[in-house]
């Protein structure tokens, strides 16, 4: 696909290519739009308005004007987008328990996953619609659960601060009002008790105020002591206790036996509060409560995870049987029906146990094999990257998580974020990106800059992750942007065998705000060595063949006359010098005549005293650097002139550190076949020129 930019931040315009289903690779200098490029295309996904966030500045004051509008075309096809940039870095924090929020999904639940469960809930289908289909499970279920919660928390069973020890704990007091109460009984009995009590009660506040009632202002003389009385003898919160204990009761009223209501009746309208024996009689039911919550609970919310630690199904349901007999309390007509129907569903899943068992166990050996794949390929990742974390996928509450580990520590590592460096947070963050972009399929995935803070060995363990394994970005379209060189030469140069197929790189240029991209092929890499003879045998400037024929001697460790006069010419210097046990000796013309012939033999046109001339005349080299195709050349003209006089510290840096060979990498691009000098240098050094 062709994609045009126009009036994007600093792009004014730009047009690249993109191969689909294959890594797309934009290598560029800081500063010439990668980041905007990628932007554009992320935000155009959005819908035309998004693309306003790239308004440039220059025109803010003609927002309005159509000429001016930030656009892109060639997208008709990307509908969804998945990019990697400081945005996604900065949103991606470990959660407290796991490396990512959604690993379940992205490490375990594939379409093989959903199929084998599919499966799983098709043979328990029968148990599952015994729950849907009975209004009254839902209804014991959730009134057992109430009434377990009412004992409250305590390894006894009963706890005075739950719902039965405030409600009826200390006695039940609206069946059996306190002596001079009694004017109150229609109120303290009726179904809106609770709201009256805090009516009554937030009514004393005012009670000295007047000797009238504070509710209907009739004289309170003799009425004080009863008004004062209904707070001291009742708080509202207990009587709401009991209410909701009252309530459960007449709910779960045909689920207990006659004899157990009756006990219930008892206990439930007490006057003194529980006794010991009746504390223990409710923790009993408490016991066969829960005991019957639980297996039901556990049947409607059966699933495979169900089966995970048992070898055979048959043991699972045995165990979930629910015999009656054993549940004196609950013992009733009305439950044995219910539970008769339960126990009916599982006897016809029973019949295809042996079906639903080889169900269970391909489930489980395929999510094994899943686990055990993605371990290996993060695991193995991350040892040969030098990090000494590793992963595991572990199951807890019925999803699975990925765990973060320590080679030096047993446990997971709880808040993976507060131990991890910045580099091993991104590290993490870029292989993870991977793995939620395979399970997304999105159109086009964008890697904005992903590599380039890392070291050398890393680089390349993220690029054989990225995009060489079977689990991997291999096969989709990619689009990379960096300013990083070494992995285009591990991709293009070196092992051009181990990416398939091979990426599709190239160079963008920025000249004015007008991006063009030159494309980058494997023959392209050279060493500097290799470059040096390149441009030496080229029709270019003698100049710039000078320059590199004194960096070839320097490079191959050859400092003998040949570069001893070069680089006294490069100096500008009358009488060519040595230097000898940190002496300066004139070279001998005989040492000047041997190296002459020898440079000649290069540069066919070499004349010390003619090329002198003309690096001393300022008007010929002025016409060297305005006819000098690339950036580069500039430069190294620039820096023969100047180099004592440049007033720019930047500038001084740059053309010291870009003419020594150390600071250069092994394999490079002919800096005059691509433009690896910043725009913004050699603006600098036009003006010197001028």
């Amino acid at each position: 696909m062709e994609i045009k930019l126009s009036n994007c931040n600093c792009i004014d315009e730009a047009s690249i290519t993109i191969e689909e289903k294959r890594v797309n690779i934009k290598y560029a200098l800081n500063g010439v739009g990668k980041s905007t490029i990628a932007k554009a295309i992320e935000l155009s996904a959005k819908g035309p308005d998004a693309l306003k966030e790239l308004f440039p500045f220059k025109f803010r004051e003609k927002m309005n004007d159509p000429k001016c509008q930030p656009a892109i075309s060639g997208i008709d096809g990307i509908k969804s987008v998945a990019i990697f940039n400081d945005e996604y870095i900065d949103q991606f924090v470990f959660k407290q328990d796991e490396v990512i929020n959604n690993s379940f999904e992205i490490f375990v639940k594939n379409s093989d996953y959903d199929q084998h469960m599919e499966r799983i809930e098709k043979l328990i289908i029968e148990i599952k619609d015994t729950f849907k289909n009975s209004k009254d499970l839902e209804q014991i279920i959730a009134d057992l659960v109430n009434l377990s919660d009412c004992f409250g928390k305590s390894k006894s069973g009963y706890s005075a601060a739950g719902s039965i020890g405030k409600g009826i704990g200390k006695g039940n007091k609206v069946d059996n009002i306190p002596k001079g109460l009694e004017s109150y009984s229609d109120y303290l009995k009726s179904k809106e008790n609770v709201k009256w009590l805090k009516w009554q009660i937030s009514g004393n506040d005012f009670i000295e105020i007047s000797k009238c009632c504070p509710y209907c202002t009739s004289p309170t003389e003799k009425k004080k002591d009863s008004i004062l009385l209904v707070s001291k003898e009742y708080d509202a919160k207990a009587i709401e206790h009991l209410n909701r204990i009252l309530s459960i009761f007449e709910s779960l009223n045909k689920y207990f036996t006659p004899d157990t209501n009756e006990k219930l009746g008892i206990i439930s309208k007490n006057i003194n509060g529980l006794s010991k024996e009746e504390i223990a009689y409710l923790v009993q039911i408490k016991d066969q409560v829960d005991l019957l919550k639980g297996r039901l609970v556990d049947l409607k919310n059966l699933t495979f995870f169900s089966f995970k630690d048992v070898d055979k199904v048959i043991d699972i349901f045995n165990s979930l049987k629910i015999n009656m007999g054993f549940l004196p309390f609950l013992n009733s007509i009305e439950t044995n029906k219910v539970i008769d129907s339960v126990n009916k569903s599982m006897d016809t899943v029973l019949a295809k146990a042996g079906e639903l068992q080889g169900a269970i166990n391909r489930q489980k050996i395929a999510i094994q094999s899943t686990i055990k794949d993605y371990k290996t390929e993060i695991n193995g990742f991350l040892k040969y990257a030098g990090y000494k974390y590793h992963v595991d996928i572990e199951l807890e509450n019925d999803k699975y998580k990925m765990k973060l580990k320590h080679t030096d520590f047993a446990q997971s590592v709880a808040n993976g974020n507060k131990h991890l460096s910045y580099g091993e947070t991104n590290a993490f963050a870029l292989v993870l990106f991977m793995y939620e972009t395979i399970s997304k399929n999105p159109d086009i995935v964008i890697l904005d800059d992903p590599i380039s803070s890392f070291d050398r060995n890393k680089k390349y363990a993220i690029i054989d992750m990225l995009f060489r394994r079977k689990r991997s970005l291999k096969g989709k379209t990619v689009l990379m942007m960096t300013h990083d060189l070494e992995p285009i030469v591990d991709m293009l140069y070196n092992l051009p065998h181990k990416f398939e197929p091979i990426p599709f790189v190239t160079f963008l240029e920025s000249k004015a705000n007008v991006i063009k991209e030159i494309t980058i092929t494997g023959e392209a890499i050279k060493t500097f060595g290799q470059i040096c003879e390149e441009n030496i045998a080229s029709q270019g400037d003698s100049v710039i063949k000078l320059v590199y024929l004194r960096r070839y001697f320097e490079i191959i460790n050859n400092k003998g006359n040949r570069y001893q006069l070069l680089s006294n010419l490069l100096h500008r210097r009358e009488i060519p010098i040595v230097t000898a046990n940190r002496e300066e000796i004139k070279m001998t013309q005989l040492e000047q005549d041997n190296a002459t012939m020898e440079i000649i033999k290069r540069i066919p046109e070499f004349n010390y005293k003619t090329m002198l001339a003309k690096l001393n005349n300022k008007e010929e080299m002025k016409k060297s650097y305005n006819n000098a195709s690339f950036n580069y050349e500039k430069l190294q003209i620039y820096r023969i002139v100047f180099r004592n006089t440049a007033s720019n510290d930047i500038i001084k840096k740059f053309i010291n550190e870009t003419f020594h060979v150390e600071n250069e990498y092994i394999m490079q691009l002919n800096p005059c076949k691509f433009e690896i000098i910043p725009q913004f240098i050699i603006e600098e050094c036009d003006k010197a020129f001028v």
